[in-house]
């Protein structure tokens, strides 16, 4: 469940780095820019590798923890303890 919310946070903080898609408009209208060099789309830079990766690590654990909440075991460490003795209120006068 950690490594799952440490992984949505990651995911979360990397696409909102990235810049949109309108941002580049410049670029693609013969703007000189950093890009400029590999067209209009560029290529695909590492914040757009992290986010398919860490995408993907979010995918497996969310499935990982659907299937274990569909699969619980029927076994409790409770299991041995007895229910605790109801304790009777004070008198009120």
């Amino acid at each position: 469940m950690a490594i799952h919310v440490a992984v949505c946070i990651f995911l979360i903080l990397v696409v909102l780095l990235q810049t949109g898609k309108g941002a580049e408009m410049g670029v693609s209208m013969g703007g000189a820019g950093s890009q400029a060099l590999f067209g209009a789309a560029g290529p695909a830079n590492i914040l757009t590798k992290i986010t398919t990766v860490v995408a993907i690590i979010f995918m497996i654990t969310s499935l990982t923890l659907a299937y274990m909440s569909g699969h619980q075991s029927q076994s409790s460490v409770m299991k041995g303890v007895s229910a605790p003795a109801e304790q009777q209120a004070p008198a009120s006068e």
